[in-house]
């Protein structure tokens, strides 16, 4: 197998866990020049990983079918020449284009009755693979294998010269010692942290010398807003004012991340940041922070995790009552290193 596509998943930080699948085909197929199709929300984590060679910009949104569309883009794929293709997510969709480009081996799991699409099907082995960087791995080997074990922890680039642009660009000067905090969450507001908890962390965390930058997307603004003015002048709100890829960089420069479950999360880990990961409605059981750097905080109650975008129950007691004292000691192991 001499070229390969990736369909990428839709998500940054399901994109973030296939890292450690692109580095085993590499290691398995010498010179393979390795694509992805993916959304552009999600394209600038692929630039930041040695082993994608191209990003493919996929125009469809979450849910859009625009049959006319994916038979232009299988035939724009099919001029490229590909072996083989990888296709992530387990939906229909995202194999219909692979298929109308007529790549020879199409690689997933069996997902939603794929039969005709994925032509090397794998069956999806939950308590054998229960975690999604596993999932995804697995795709390398042949159908049945056992998984070489263990997986690396996926990983991006950020250079010294990269991170000086990014300061350049947004006219940031870089203090002596940063503290990033992540309060958002894409999935919904089950798995954010109180923004009230956030600030009193920010307030203790500010008084022993830590700027405290605010990253996320531009819906985060306001969550991030409502912090900074819980903890007037302390904190930099950077939510919506950076791209992916300058978030990115200044997150490689954070002394230590405070983060819900979110894509941000996954993208401190792949940089090595210490990271004090806050857990609610999610489950650190499928989607932890891929890291030797990482504290979770789960309070683990009965309620949890639920899965839900919002507390099924309405009081959302799993970060409510994870108080900023906790996640203080947690930070402060790390500041002792």
């Amino acid at each position: 197998m001499k070229k390969a596509l990736i369909v990428a998943p839709s998500w940054i930080g399901d994109t973030i866990m296939a890292q450690p699948l692109f580095a085993r085909l590499h290691a398995l197929h010498p010179g393979l020049q390795l694509d992805a199709l993916a959304p552009r929300w999600v394209a600038p984590v692929l630039q930041r990983m040695a082993e994608i060679s191209a990003v493919v910009d996929s125009p469809f949104g979450h849910g859009q079918l625009s049959m006319k569309a994916r038979w232009r883009l299988g035939r724009e794929l099919a001029a490229r020449g590909y072996d083989a293709v990888y296709v992530l997510p387990n939906s229909l969709k995202s194999a219909l284009v692979p298929f109308l480009a007529g790549i020879p081996q199409r690689v997933g799991f069996t997902g939603e009755s794929r039969y005709g699409l994925i032509n090397v099907r794998h069956t999806l082995d939950k308590v054998a693979l229960p975690l999604m960087v596993e999932r995804f791995a697995q795709l390398a080997e042949t159908p049945g294998a056992p998984l070489p074990r263990p997986v690396s922890y996926p990983m991006l680039r950020s250079t010294a010269a990269e991170q000086q642009k990014t300061l350049a660009e947004l006219a940031i000067e870089r203090p002596a010692r940063i503290v990033a905090f992540c309060p958002g969450a894409e999935y919904g507001p089950a798995k954010r942290w109180p923004a009230a908890h956030f600030a009193e962390l920010a307030r203790t965390l500010a008084a022993r010398g830590y700027a405290v930058w605010l990253f996320g997307s531009p819906k985060d603004h306001a969550v991030a807003e409502e912090i900074s003015q819980l903890a007037p002048g302390l904190c930099r709100n950077l939510c919506g004012a950076t791209s992916l890829g300058q978030a990115v960089d200044l997150l490689a420069l954070a002394d230590l991340v405070v983060c819900n479950d979110s894509g941000l999360m996954h993208v401190a880990a792949a940089l090595d940041r210490p990271i004090v990961a806050l857990y609610g409605s999610s489950s650190p059981g499928f989607t932890p922070p891929l890291s030797d750097r990482a504290d979770i905080l789960s309070l683990n109650l009965d309620c949890s995790p639920c899965f839900k975008r919002e507390c099924p129950l309405g009081h959302l007691d799993c970060l409510n009552k994870l108080l900023p004292a906790q996640a203080l000691l947690a930070c402060e192991k790390w500041i002792a290193r």
